[in-house]
């Protein structure tokens, strides 16, 4: 297997692959991955790494999962906190009380697309398969968060959202934040529709014609990561302090589930972060 990226790192421990970010490794505070499909159990459309428990998969090797990549990627299984996502701007502040929700424990809400945490030994836990994650560190305050941005919570701003939580519930001062947007179907794949592309060229106040593209006939190119790039400037952050993953999800399908590249047929990828 071929792989190469300038800013994203590829790590095999134990047989299992998964991503980290330097950008997030040199704090320090925290441990970090992003999940891809190498060192799971389970089969067929779901091989191997499957993280997703809504799929058709065996919840079973499912779970085993989950263990086996907690432990080749430094997590404690019995610290996971899961999102239940469904593409609106819903925040979660967690602490530890929440541990198991999503993994071993039933959801106890409907919507979640942003987890919150300022706790050491608590782990958040997003779901992919193209769409966007974004990775939140205060080195300063100690508050990570991660956040879930498919198209819809893209334009509806949930970057904006998390880093106004942080700001108004932890005291995090926007330019101190650390962020990542991390592996996510990219420009050169991510074809919309009319109404799609209309929806961000509303985003008048990031300047559309940076992320969007007319490829004539009713179809358009749009450029989910740069578009959360610009949200995040909106929203105080730093230039300097933003990395985003040149990994696109289409593109590496045999490393990584994609929506599009399968058809729908496929597992679920995870980002996770926990305060060491």
């Amino acid at each position: 297997m071929v792989f190469k990226s300038k800013n994203t790192d590829l790590n095999f421990v134990d047989g299992v692959g998964f991503f980290t970010f330097p950008s997030l490794s040199e704090l320090g505070f925290v441990n970090h991955a992003f999940s891809t499909r190498i060192g799971g159990v389970s089969t067929g459309d779901y091989k191997y790494m499957n993280l997703n428990f809504n799929r058709g998969d065996d919840p079973e090797k499912v779970t085993e999962n989950y263990k086996i990549f907690c432990k080749a990627a430094g997590f404690d299984y019995n610290t996971l906190v899961s999102s239940k996502q469904v593409h609106e701007l819903n925040v979660r502040c967690v602490t530890s009380k929440d541990c198991g929700i999503g993994i071993y424990r039933e959801h106890d809400m409907e919507s979640v697309d942003a987890l919150v945490t300022n706790e050491p030994n608590v782990t958040l836990v997003t779901h992919y398969a193209d769409c966007t994650p974004i990775y939140l560190a205060d080195p300063e305050k100690k508050v990570i968060a991660l956040a879930h941005a498919g198209w819809r919570g893209t334009v509806e701003k949930i970057g904006e959202a998390v880093v106004d939580v942080m700001e108004e519930k932890y005291g995090c001062d926007p330019s101190n934040i650390i962020a990542v947007i991390g592996p996510a179907i990219s420009s050169c794949c991510y074809e919309v529709d009319t109404p799609v592309f209309e929806r961000f060229g509303s985003l008048t106040e990031l300047k559309p014609a940076y992320f969007t593209k007319s490829l004539g006939h009713g179809k358009y190119i749009v450029d989910l990561k740069e578009t959360n790039r610009r949200m995040l400037l909106e929203a105080g952050l730093l230039s300097i302090n933003i990395t985003i993953s040149d990994v696109c999800t289409k593109c590496n399908s045999g490393l990584l589930f994609s929506h599009r590249a399968s058809g729908g047929k496929r597992g679920g990828l995870v980002a996770m972060m926990a305060i060491k």
